[in-house]
């Protein structure tokens, strides 16, 4: 059985109204439990973070924690059961990595947090759990090309600036254009739709975007699946079915398979007004995501 790490174990510290989904990594674990073997995500060591974080910034996360002005731009409130969740969240994208490069696929049912930088959080992340991973993996010996797949409805701004000068690594990003963040930065392949684009808008404008990026010949693709695409979204501003999800997801799952990379898929955003909808989206993209390269 194809192995799945989690997050679901480590619970976040919320108040009731705050609007991040708190119930979509137990949901989806438990949507996959049976068709996964799902393991709980390890935790990332500080000396893998320092890989591709700024020591200072590290030592302030683990010593003092966010300021309120910090946290504020973040969105959640500093406690230590989301510093917690945030190292077990990059652990589990680590691992998948690990899992990828030995099997072909690797699965996070958390990561894609985006929007860290170096040097600071944003946006709900405090660690860029995918820049972490790369890093760690050049440290033991890697030295192949990756892609980087950002279909979360939100520009992956914190990814974009941190491989800007590393031609090993392309950055692909298909986000709302007039989403957060406000400000973009520069990814090699920056793809921005209007509000409210659909199935078929979305898709017209994924297809080329994907064959530009794969000519970049990856030998590992990290995918970004976030679910926040789907209309009624809370944060999302476009407008996909279902059905239109499963038809991006598997555009990018035959692009591996042509370009024979392996696969690291990490969950990223999902805010849906109707909860089952975030989970079912997030479910389907894993499933899909075993159904077409779990036998590889």
């Amino acid at each position: 059985m194809r192995r799945a790490y989690s997050t679901a174990h480590w619970a976040l510290e919320l108040p009731d109204y705050h609007p991040f989904p708190r119930y979509k990594y137990g949901g989806v674990a438990e949507v996959l439990r049976g068709e996964l073997d799902l393991q709980p995500a390890p935790a990332m060591a500080w000396e893998t973070l320092a890989l591709a974080h700024d020591l200072s910034y590290l030592q302030k996360l683990r010593w003092q924690g966010l300021s309120r002005q910090e946290a504020h731009q973040v969105g959640l409130p500093w406690t230590h059961s989301l510093l917690t969740r945030a190292l077990h969240a990059a652990g589990g994208t680590l691992a998948a990595a690990q899992d990828a490069l030995e099997t072909g696929l690797g699965l996070n049912l958390a990561g894609g947090t985006h929007h860290a930088y170096a040097n600071r959080a944003e946006g709900y992340c405090l660690f860029n759990d995918v820049a972490v991973a790369i890093a760690s993996l050049r440290a033991e010996g890697w030295s192949g090309k990756a892609l980087i797949v950002d279909l979360d409805a939100h520009q992956g701004n914190g990814t974009a600036v941190m491989f800007q000068q590393d031609d090993r690594v392309f950055t692909l990003s298909v986000h709302a254009e007039r989403n957060y963040p406000l400000r973009k930065e520069r990814s090699d392949l920056d793809v921005g739709l209007g509000d409210g684009a659909g199935d078929s808008e979305y898709l017209q404008a994924l297809e080329p975007a994907l064959e530009k990026s794969f000519a970049h010949k990856p030998d590992l693709v990290f995918f970004n699946a976030g679910v926040d695409v789907l209309q009624n979204d809370r944060f999302g501003r476009l407008g996909l079915s279902l059905n239109g999800l499963g038809r991006r997801d598997k555009r990018v799952f035959e692009q591996v398979n042509q370009a024979r990379a392996s696969l690291v898929v990490v969950m990223g955003g999902g805010y849906n007004r109707d909860p089952n909808m975030t989970v079912a989206g997030h479910a389907q993209t894993y499933r899909l995501a075993h159904e077409t390269l779990g036998d590889r």
